[in-house]
């Protein structure tokens, strides 16, 4: 019986092998091809907004570029304190909460309507849809022109075929005026968010709710609203983002009269008509960081809801 020997197996060359890649390696490789849109979105946003809060520290006027000089915290207290200024902070105020809260009414109301199957739903979809998609300083001009003109305007026509007054509908109710036009337009914004969260609804419990004895207004008020809540607090704050910083519906329509401007067009008349570039650029980093406050809450919203989503899955 003949011994047989096995020839021992070399181990393999260590260094031969192709070195794998760091976890770190692999994740700048992924993202890199996003630093160019990063580059470009900080150059276009964040270096202007650097230069804006540096300027806002600045007695700077336009007209006497020699007279500039280091104000501290002077501006901030000028726009806190200026009557003017601040009677623009209310107005920005109550043009927010009037528009968003009217416009969220009204769009779950068409959300409701819509979330019923009729013929020619699709149809009615697209007409409603259509005034958001309409340009802001277009929306503003078609108000103020088509509807609001006292001796044209469509409004006054209907009013002088009943044989009512003809009123001057800018002169007599300025701020009204500018809310109408902005609740027209971002009604079917709201309208888009909440008939998603219609459209979202367990069936199945409205179901049950329905073979248990409960009527449409009892399903809308114990299951269709605290279901809606998330995306009525969504509407809310992505409307008060855009109305807070609107500035087109004010310039086009009351150009800032008649206690109309808000913040931005206060700002607009501190920069381009008083050349405050100083006291311009502190009310400017106010509404962002404003805009940043509301967004913030609205991005918690969106999170909020995406985990809901993914758990109800």
């Amino acid at each position: 019986m003949t011994a047989t020997t096995t020839a021992p197996v070399a181990a393999p060359d260590v260094s031969t092998r192709p070195r794998q890649p760091s976890a770190r390696l692999r994740a700048w490789a992924t993202r890199a091809p996003l630093l160019p849109a990063l580059i470009f979105m900080i150059v276009v946003t964040q270096l202007p907004f650097v230069a804006t809060l540096v300027i806002s520290f600045f007695d700077w006027n336009a007209l006497y570029p020699d007279a500039r000089h280091f104000a501290g915290l002077a501006n901030y207290g000028d726009v806190l304190t200026d009557p003017d200024l601040r009677r623009s902070v209310w107005t920005t105020i109550l043009l927010t909460v009037a528009v968003v809260l009217a416009s969220l009414v009204l769009g779950l109301a068409l959300a409701l309507l819509l979330d019923r199957r009729f013929k020619g739903r699709g149809v009615v979809r697209t007409l409603l849809i259509a005034p958001f998609l309409v340009v802001p300083v277009a929306a503003a001009l078609l108000w103020k022109h088509v509807l609001y003109n006292p001796e044209y305007g469509l409004l006054n026509g209907l009013l002088h075929y009943v044989g009512g007054p003809q009123p001057d509908w800018i002169s007599n109710t300025p701020l009204l005026a500018v809310e109408l036009s902005l609740i027209w337009q971002w009604t079917p914004f709201m309208m888009l968010i909440l008939l998603a969260g219609l459209q979202s609804r367990d069936q199945q419990q409205i179901e049950a709710a329905r073979v248990d004895g409960a009527g449409d207004w009892q399903i809308f008020v114990h299951l269709t609203l605290p279901h809606l809540r998330r995306y009525l607090e969504l509407g809310a704050l992505l409307g008060s983002i855009y109305i807070v910083q609107n500035f087109d519906a004010v310039f086009t329509i009351t150009s800032g009269g008649l206690g109309t401007a808000n913040l931005p067009y206060t700002v607009y008349q501190s920069f381009y008509q008083a050349h405050e570039n100083g006291l311009a650029s502190a009310a400017g980093v106010l509404v962002v960081i404003g805009s940043i406050i509301i967004a913030t809450f609205a991005l918690r919203v969106v999170s909020s809801l995406f985990r809901e989503e993914v758990g109800r899955a």
